[in-house]
């Protein structure tokens, strides 16, 4: 049943956007791209739009909750290279996950005098133990209090930008002899994790009223919002707080940005809605990646384990993603998440693209727009590889990993494994 209108679907993808990620990135983009902040938020929301155009054809023509694993095998087919990406896309959101966690304990330090590093492990687990709980017992809670939730952070963002306008200093948003196009490109490529929940939308194309005009509107509707969202409060954020300032609290950096006007209590409420809004992504990715490993795991490409079921809760799925969560957010610090959760999603719409430019005719759409967004996807991920290879080689070897790992489980798993349950099966 069609049910969800185009402000509904709006709101699925900036829901899926505005999750931890800005609470998360927003430090290491002032790092990086200073005073030119605004501008990298600008460049990554720029190759996530392009990409939109993508998906906004694909889910008009192919409208499934598989999203992007029903694009990319609708493409190239059911083979190993759809395979080892699919499995790249869940991986991806168990990045996203640990990025989320990690986020939630770095607001939650602030609420305590003493910070140990036990501490901030106990906050990492916290963060994901009580969603994974939550998702195994009750499913409906996740899907319906997301609205809610989504709601409450997108006016918590608004509110900083308006109280912290009059706050803002020009100057300190000049870009200044220091200003490097490269860092500010990279910067957005760092950040980019920040714009991937768009793609949700896809996933619910199935239930969108009227989806050939309300699927492309919710696509580039949201992406243009929070594209907008996010300069807002990168201006507030670089214009209203010294660097060194930001720099110094780099992990809860938008809790610092609301003090010039709210003064503490700003901060505090900050801090709050960042542990709200970084938990309900956290619980809403679960939710999500649980159903994306069920269906993967039906087609045979991830153990058939995760495609048990008790009430319609895929369980095994939600146990899966807690452990290997865990394990992820508790041995990788937040500025290594962000850049292998940045490269995973830019190499999956790079494919998604892909996908789009081979099925251009049958999806009706223009070759140029998709030559375009292909174009910048494999440059942003290329820069961000390129800088991320003398800055952080931990971060390009775990990338490098997860593309074997994907590669080798679908080689094995799923073409040996499956060949002989099939041929066991039939001799039976």
């Amino acid at each position: 049943m069609r049910n969800i209108g185009v402000l509904g679907a709006i709101s699925i993808g900036v829901g899926g956007m505005v999750g931890g990620g800005i609470f998360a990135v927003l430090g290491e983009a002032v790092s990086l791209a200073h005073s030119a902040t605004t501008f990298a938020f600008f460049v990554a929301g720029l190759v996530a739009l392009l990409t939109s155009y993508s998906y906004a054809k694909l889910s008009v023509t192919f409208q499934s909750q598989g999203g992007t694993v029903s694009f990319i095998d609708k493409a190239f087919g059911h083979n190993l290279f759809s395979g080892s990406v699919n499995l790249m896309l869940w991986l991806s959101y168990l990045v996203t996950i640990s990025l989320y966690a990690v986020a939630f304990a770095s607001y939650g330090e602030t609420f305590f005098a003493d910070k140990t590093v036990l501490l901030r492990h106990i906050l990492i687990s916290t963060a994901i133990l009580l969603p994974a709980l939550i998702n195994l017992v009750s499913a409906s809670f996740v899907s319906k209090s997301e609205t809610l939730i989504v709601v409450i952070k997108v006016v918590l963002l608004v509110v900083i930008i308006v109280s912290g306008a009059s706050y803002v200093d020009r100057d300190r948003l000049s870009l200044g002899s220091g200003f490097s196009p490269l860092g500010t490109v990279v910067a957005g490529m760092i950040i980019f994790v920040a714009y991937e929940g768009f793609e949700l939308i896809a996933n619910a194309a199935e239930e969108i009223k009227e989806p050939k005009k309300n699927l492309p509107r919710a696509f580039y509707g949201s992406v243009l919002f929070v594209i907008l969202l996010y300069i807002l409060i990168a201006i507030i954020s670089v214009g209203t707080v010294p660097e060194a300032q930001l720099l110094e609290a780099k992990d809860y950096a938008l809790a610092i940005a609301a003090k010039p006007a709210l003064g503490q209590v700003g901060f505090t409420i900050v801090a709050i809605a960042a542990l709200l809004a970084t938990f309900s992504a956290i619980n809403a990715t679960i939710y999500g990646n649980a159903r994306l490993g069920y269906i993967i795991a039906t087609e045979g490409e991830l153990p058939k384990l995760l495609s048990k079921e008790k009430r319609e809760i895929p369980f095994m799925g939600i146990i899966a993603i807690l452990g290997l969560s865990l394990i992820l957010a508790n041995s990788i610090n937040l500025d290594a998440i962000a850049i292998i959760g940045s490269a995973s999603f830019l190499l999956i719409f790079f494919i998604v693209n892909l996908s789009a430019y081979k099925l251009r005719e049958e999806i009706s759409a223009n070759k140029y727009i998709l030559l375009l967004s292909i174009s910048a996807t494999f440059l942003a991920l290329t820069t961000l590889m390129y800088h991320t290879y003398s800055s952080n080689p931990k971060a390009i070897f775990i990338f490098i990993s997860f593309i074997f790992i994907s590669i080798c489980f679908e080689y094995f798993y799923g073409r040996l494994m499956r060949g002989h349950m099939f041929h066991r099966a039939y001799d039976e």
